[in-house]
């Protein structure tokens, strides 16, 4: 028996009846031979091939919130990454589900964000004629344009778990759906953090009625949250919250909305942002030429507009910064004596 097969067994023995087992995946998109010795199970080979492709590394440089501030410690896309991680495998692990999946969907589910956080998701928009959804990029990015346009081949549920961690398609399995409620838990509590941090909140701004649900501090609300989660979902055979809680954190959410994510000192350079974007964009749709020789196979298949928005979705906030400098800031230059 290899070890695979080991910890095949351990999962029959030990995860609960609601468990996605790696052993009953309905498999990739392309069928792999199994190999003589192999030593993880299939969704842990998933989450391998997602923490070391380029798509993953890119997420220390992109924004969460705050666009390029300054200070070490404010969130990008890869903390917001490890953050919905381990909430989620602590909620997992409560539920006796199969951690390995879960930690798969939660490496994965915003490799497809653009530079600049949500803005660079409106340039896009605005400039496609239609709306452009992080969620599907990401899938678009496993699936397609990793490895040299062979993608990453993911598992089905690794798969639906990152289409579905937001928008209308709920992923079939636990786990899925326990990445989908992670991220939400996570993106407005460390956005608190954040937005305390720039000067912008404090603990004490939080509405009352929230804070005596939810507790008055990161730590509490997270605690509150994940506890909240883990029992609900126990009692009532269906991943959520209680209705008190999912309420207080709808509200509070709605707050957020109104005091940070919409506020001039979060949000004072996003035009600046998506025009950049936007004349990036148009720039290499009249230039095609220009896009990197990778870009080829997507730009004979499927045309200029997929291609340029790939490449524009793909770039790191410094990278879209570099490139639009490069191409539309004058050089400096001397004259020879």
């Amino acid at each position: 028996m290899s070890v695979r097969e080991e910890l095949e067994a351990l999962e029959r023995q030990f995860l609960g009846p609601n468990a996605a087992l790696s052993e009953n995946s309905r498999g990739r998109l392309r069928p792999e031979p199994a190999q003589p010795g192999e030593v993880r199970t299939c969704y842990q080979r998933d989450t391998d091939r997602i923490v070391h492709s380029k798509a993953f590394r890119r997420l220390t440089h992109k924004t969460q919130v705050f666009l390029q501030p300054e200070g070490d410690h404010y969130r990008t896309r890869m903390t917001h990454t490890l953050e919905v991680a381990r909430i989620a495998r602590t909620i997992t692990r409560g539920l006796r589900l199969n951690e390995d999946l879960t930690e798969a969907i939660a490496m994965g589910h915003d490799l497809g964000h653009t530079p600049f956080g949500h803005a660079g998701e409106a340039a896009l928009s605005e400039v496609l004629g239609q709306p452009f959804r992080h969620n599907e990029q990401s899938l678009r990015v496993v699936d397609l344009l990793e490895n040299g346009g062979r993608g990453l081949n993911l598992t089905y549920e690794v798969r639906m778990g990152i289409l579905g961690h937001t928008g209308d398609r709920i992923p079939e399995t636990w786990e899925g759906q326990v990445v989908r409620r992670s991220d939400q838990i996570a993106y407005v509590n460390h956005d608190i953090d954040d937005a305390i941090r720039a000067g912008i909140l404090t603990d004490a701004d939080i509405p009352r009625p929230i804070s005596q649900i939810l507790g008055g501090t990161h730590r509490e609300r997270i605690n509150t949250l994940v506890c909240d989660a883990i029992a609900y979902s126990r009692a009532q055979g269906a991943v959520g919250l209680s209705p008190e809680v999912d309420g207080a954190l709808r509200d509070l959410r709605t707050f957020m909305f109104q005091r940070v994510y919409r506020n001039p000192v979060a949000k004072g350079e996003e035009s600046k942002a998506k025009a950049m974007l936007q004349r990036l964009y148009q720039y290499y749709c009249d230039h095609p030429e220009r896009l990197p020789e990778d870009m080829a196979p997507q730009l004979a298949a499927e045309g200029k507009a997929r291609a340029v928005c790939d490449y524009i979705a793909g770039m790191t906030d410094k990278y879209a910064v570099d490139k639009y400098t490069e191409i539309f800031i004058p050089s400096g230059w001397q004259v020879r004596g």
